[in-house]
């Protein structure tokens, strides 16, 4: 136990070194094309990449055969791990983890049937027939063991990312019954975070006003971002009316594009440097006009717009020298993968090196190499597959 926790230490130490380098320094300079590998999977159709570290793990899942379930899925060395469930029929790892000590989290339903049969947020990122009925809790895997997070008393959580002083981010819920809350979801739940080693579980404030938040991601230096607001579905819109930073204890906004609601931080690189997506002024919460955001202390907010001819874009990974990676979609057909550096907002599909036969539809993640991982599409059978792009020096 004494060596873990060294561990961390002085991988946290190394870390914070690195991030005071300007990134300038390593940026790639000019149109960068990147080879396309494609990730084993655990026999379905269907597989995602939503986190890849400096060491090259990728993390993210792979439906099983059948299609009608799917686990949480590690990726070293080409090597596909199947890290299991507690339980019930799902697990998922779907925000940038980014710890480099072997550390996952994510999430995973047991096979405890849900007593208030919530929809909660688990549900919008698991397969829909077996994606309610059960028990949905943030878990931690290391060493090849998968172990629960508690709740705030509630029934379900939802784990997000890991630096790598082992603190694990994400939201759960407590035991109030809030009525801004609609139906089936019952329980408010906040922004928590999960202390090393223990495990156990700290609240974190709401903006002022607010009832309900979630942390979406963590760095190093233990700034937290996410988004406070009503409990609403339990899955963005209302809940993420203010999208925030917790930085020493204190919650405070970042700031928006306009729009009321889905303002949402998905991940902050160790200069406090923050990617995600937002509404626009007058957008419909059903229907939003979501676009992919960039803030930084110093600018503010700032929106990348789309791809040419798309209507929608979000950002989903950011790396230590401000390299964004997303998706942007048009109002109706397939979604494109996007790198946004040094100004510009780049579609994959026109930088891939040699011959690649399936189209990139998402980019989850980039690491301080430049890696990319997401996920491909056979627009002919429908298939999905995990990949990563590595740039071509």
């Amino acid at each position: 136990m004494h060596q873990f926790v060294v561990r961390f230490v002085m991988a946290a130490a190394c870390v914070g070194v690195l991030a005071d380098a300007h990134p300038a320094a390593f940026r790639a300079r000019g149109t960068t094309d990147y080879v396309i590998t494609q990730l084993g999977s655990l026999g379905g159709t269907s597989s995602r990449g939503d986190s890849i570290n400096d060491l090259g793990w990728i993390a993210g899942f792979s439906n099983l055969a059948g299609d009608a379930s799917r686990h949480a899925t590690l990726w070293v060395n080409r090597t596909t791990i199947d890290l299991g469930t507690l339980g019930g029929p799902n697990s998922s790892v779907v925000w940038p983890v980014k710890n480099t000590l072997g550390v996952v989290a994510g999430i995973t339903q047991t096979a405890v049937p849900d007593p208030l049969h919530e929809n909660w947020s688990c549900s919008a990122f698991l397969p829909l027939a077996t994606a309610t009925g059960y028990q949905c809790i943030g878990f931690v895997w290391f060493g090849g063991v998968m172990r629960p997070l508690p709740t705030l008393g509630g029934t379900h959580g939802f784990a997000t990312g890991v630096n790598d002083w082992g603190q694990i981010v994400g939201w759960a819920e407590n035991a109030v019954h809030d009525v801004t809350c609609v139906a089936p979801q019952v329980l408010q739940f906040r922004a928590v975070e999960w202390q090393p080693i223990t495990d156990r579980v700290v609240e974190l404030p709401v903006y002022p006003g607010d009832t309900s938040s979630a942390a979406t991601a963590i760095n190093d230096r233990g700034q937290i971002v996410g988004i406070s607001g009503i409990c609403d579905q339990a899955v963005g819109r209302f809940t993420a009316a203010h999208a925030v930073m917790w930085d020493r204890g204190q919650v405070a906004k970042i700031g928006d594009l306009g729009g009321a609601t889905w303002n949402t931080p998905m991940a902050i690189n160790e200069r406090g440097d923050v990617a995600g997506f937002a509404s626009l002024p007058g957008d419909d919460p059903n229907n939003p006009n979501l676009r992919a955001f960039f803030w930084t202390k110093r600018g503010g907010i700032v929106n990348l717009q789309t791809l040419a001819g798309d209507a929608t874009s979000q950002a989903s990974g950011i790396n230590a020298f401000d390299q964004i990676v997303g998706t942007s979609c048009p109002a109706a057909g397939r979604c494109n993968a996007f790198v946004w550096d040094g100004g510009q907002l780049i579609d994959l599909n026109h930088h891939i090196a040699g011959s690649y036969p399936y189209h990139l539809e998402t980019a989850q993640d980039i690491n301080d190499e430049g890696r990319i991982t997401g996920r491909s599409v056979n627009l002919q059978t429908g298939e999905r597959f995990a990949i990563v792009a590595t740039p071509v020096r």
